[in-house]
């Protein structure tokens, strides 16, 4: 059984984050797993609250920043202390299912059996037994605006997003992807320490877009549907200007990075 580690960046919201955190550890049974619980300076004293909450679980880290540095950087920091096989980046709002088995160690032991694969993400689920729809083609300008517009507009903008998040695939089995969301993924640890994890220029948005690419040239990136997650999947910057404004800097980086071209798929 491959080894397995997991982070997890908070910023406030302390009972989501408990929950979460209770979440993976009652369901990953390896005594050798490490779950690190980063706090980017929360104003509301989550950080200390994290560090004095009792998991009843010596698996468990805490560690506070002293300022946010943002969703990237702040996994970035447990990246010298990493020690496992594989190592999983989750989202606060994610929650592991009775029924869906050891989810991080399995999809880690399903990874490494797969000849050149580096990193892979399962199937996330709204909270309400809704599919969502993460696997995505790699970014164009013209694919970004229309993920934005698409649930107000429709018509050509959401057939066009559509496309960008593979629903015009079979997406019922394991397949190779473009774009790997960071709410939930496992990537190979030798991998992530040897890219430097997230690129640290990215406050917030589009880092996962952009760390798939930098996996993609070590090897080959996957969808797992056959193991399953929920995700709350909160969406703000589609109701917050200032986090729109954030994410739109984001994709200004992205693509003076990588180029404007169409993917592979």
């Amino acid at each position: 059984m491959a080894t397995v580690s997991a982070s997890i960046v908070a910023y406030c919201d302390l009972d989501e984050v408990c929950a979460a955190a209770r979440s993976v550890l009652a369901h990953t049974k390896s005594p050798d797993f490490r779950l690190y619980l980063v706090d980017n300076a929360s104003p509301d004293g989550c950080g200390q609250r994290l560090a004095g909450t009792d998991f009843a679980d010596g698996r468990v880290k805490v560690i506070c920043l002293p300022e946010n540095v943002g969703f990237g950087r702040g996994h970035n920091t447990v990246l010298p202390a990493l020690a496992s096989d594989v190592h999983c980046i989750l989202n606060p709002d994610i929650l592991l299912r009775e029924g869906d088995g050891d989810v991080l160690n399995d999809l880690a032991d399903w990874l490494l059996a797969q000849p050149g694969a580096v990193m892979a993400t399962p199937q996330l689920w709204y909270p309400d037994g809704r599919i969502q729809h993460l696997p995505r083609r790699k970014p164009t300008p013209w694919l970004l605006l229309a993920r934005q517009l698409a649930p107000r507009l429709g018509g050509v903008f959401a057939r066009a997003d559509a496309h960008y998040t593979m629903q015009d695939e079979d997406l019922t089995r394991p397949r190779r992807i473009e774009f790997c969301t960071g709410s939930f993924c496992a990537v190979r640890t030798d991998t992530f320490q040897k890219i430097g994890g997230f690129d640290p220029d990215y406050f917030l948005y589009v880092e996962d877009a952009d760390i798939t690419q930098k996996a993609l040239r070590e090897g080959t990136v996957w969808l797992a549907p056959q193991f399953a997650a929920i995700h709350a999947w909160h969406r703000d910057p589609m109701r917050d200007a200032r986090k729109f404004a954030l994410q739109l800097k984001s994709m200004g980086r992205y693509f003076r990075k990588w180029g404007l071209g169409r993917g592979a798929l």
